[in-house]
């Protein structure tokens, strides 16, 4: 297959354009699902779906739907009656069929599933639209090569066979006990090397690695990187194999995760991308921008407060952007390192305390190297003002402690209570730190303005 280039949407463009039908079909025909899905998604809804319909092989309609994005799919699925979505879902996995068809509305959910001729698969995508969409049983398909521990090898091989002609990729072989409990794992090499087995418990792995049907998404996640899998069994509470669940499932997940945790970083509240419209933007944006807003008027209430000060000592105002730039920087600093060390596993809500002790050493060193820097810069450029000198310093100090311990707790705290704590990152923590940080430098400036002399 060629490499798929600008000029090739930019060429199918113009096809769809001219409405050229059977130039197009030709040409999306001999491209990759997600090649055809990056074409749909660079037109209108018009020219999409038209290109869309070209396709009449249902199993290239169900992959190129899965490949593009919930939005430019919930677009083509209005345009398709029930029937032509059940036709796309039988050729997908149970874990993509049950992904599309939450999608849908209820009644049309019922009307889909009832509609799927093959009944297997339509319980299968039953069962599965029960779980926790966050939870392994949420993830997982039930496409697998599944055999008796009581087999012989010949008898393995054939059953295998049988299994695999429905099926686009191997990962394992999974062995079960006359109750569908998990027992193991057959690796193809066995099969070469023990060919004459007399049974395939005598030559599985035991033990292999699973998830429960409850174990939430991130585990599964961690559990993939650390372990390095290709795939994992689904048992449920009681060891008996209910799925699948393989490292491209994974790698979506680890994509969504990342999108939805760099968007609450930087403040908007829910998934969006540039292509949404102009109102589902600004809704998912102006949210933190209203919060930013009335920080900023608690902060102008602030040195409206301190206006007589200022007036008295203009030099104090010089430093206000770097007592707020400081903690803000300081404070997303902490709450990065949280989150990441939460989303990799590296740290534990169970070791938060031993956390903010470390952070509380680290801040102190951190306060003391930029206080001290700011204090000599000041000495040298203003030697007159010494009682600003040493409240700029005194205050940077406390700023830099406060801002590293509440940027490391709250992640924690969210953590703790359930809530994204990559919320922590963003515009949360630099808000906070800009009214404390500032309430913080009046009440130092106001206190040492009044016990040192200005000389």
């Amino acid at each position: 297959m060629k490499d798929f280039t600008d000029q090739d949407i930019e060429r199918i463009s113009i096809l769809v354009e001219e409405k050229n039908e059977t130039q197009a079909r030709e040409e999306i025909l001999n491209l990759h699902p997600a090649d055809i899905a990056e074409i749909i998604q660079s037109l209108n809804k018009k020219e999409a779906e038209w290109l869309f319909d070209l396709i009449e092989d249902n199993e290239l309609k169900g992959d190129v739907l899965m490949e593009l994005d919930e939005e430019e799919r919930g677009k083509l699925l209005e345009g398709m009656n029930s029937e032509e979505i059940a036709d796309a879902v039988e050729e997908l996995d149970t874990d993509d069929a049950v992904e599309l068809i939450k999608e849908l509305d209820e009644e049309e959910r019922e009307e889909v599933i009832s509609l799927i001729e093959d009944v297997e698969q339509a319980g299968d995508i039953v069962d599965l639209l029960q779980y926790d969409e966050d939870t392994a049983g949420g993830m997982m398909g039930t496409e697998m090569i599944v055999v008796n521990e009581n087999w012989s090898m010949p008898e393995c091989l054939k059953e295998m066979r049988i299994q695999a002609e429905d099926m686009d990729e191997v990962y394992n072989i999974y062995v079960v006990d006359n109750d569908n409990r998990l027992r193991g794992v057959l690796p193809l090499k066995k099969m070469i090397t023990h060919p004459s087995a007399s049974k395939i418990k005598h030559v599985m792995e035991t033990e292999p690695h699973v998830v429960r049907t409850d174990t939430p998404k991130e585990e599964v996640v961690l559990d993939f990187e650390k372990y390095n899998l290709a795939a994992v069994a689904v048992v449920d509470s009681i060891g008996r194999l209910m799925g699948r669940i393989t490292f491209d499932d994974v790698m979506d997940e680890v994509r969504e995760q990342s999108e939805r945790d760099y968007q609450l970083a930087s403040g908007i509240s829910s998934d969006v991308d540039a292509e949404d419209s102009v109102l589902a933007q600004t809704k998912a944006r102006i949210p933190w921008l209203l919060i930013g807003v009335v920080g900023g008027i608690v902060s102008s209430l602030i040195l409206g407060g301190f206006e007589a000060q200022l007036a008295q000592v203009t030099a104090l105002a010089l430093f206000i952007p770097l007592i707020m730039g400081t903690g803000g920087n300081v404070g997303v600093q902490a709450s990065a390192i949280v989150v990441q060390g939460l989303a990799n596993g590296s740290l534990d809500i169970k070791n938060a305390g031993n956390q903010i002790v470390k952070e509380l050493l680290i801040s102190l060193l951190n306060a003391t190297i930029i206080s001290v820097g700011v204090f000599a810069y000041n000495l040298i450029v203003m030697p007159d003002d010494f009682a600003v000198t040493i409240s700029v310093a005194v205050s940077l100090f406390l700023v830099v402690i406060f801002a590293s311990v509440f940027g490391t707790f709250v992640p924690l705290m969210l953590e703790k209570l359930k809530i994204d704590p990559a919320l922590a990152t963003g515009p949360f923590i630099q808000i906070t730190n800009d009214v404390v940080g500032l309430l913080i430098y009046v009440f130092i400036s106001t206190w040492l303005l009044g016990v040192i002399p200005n000389i």
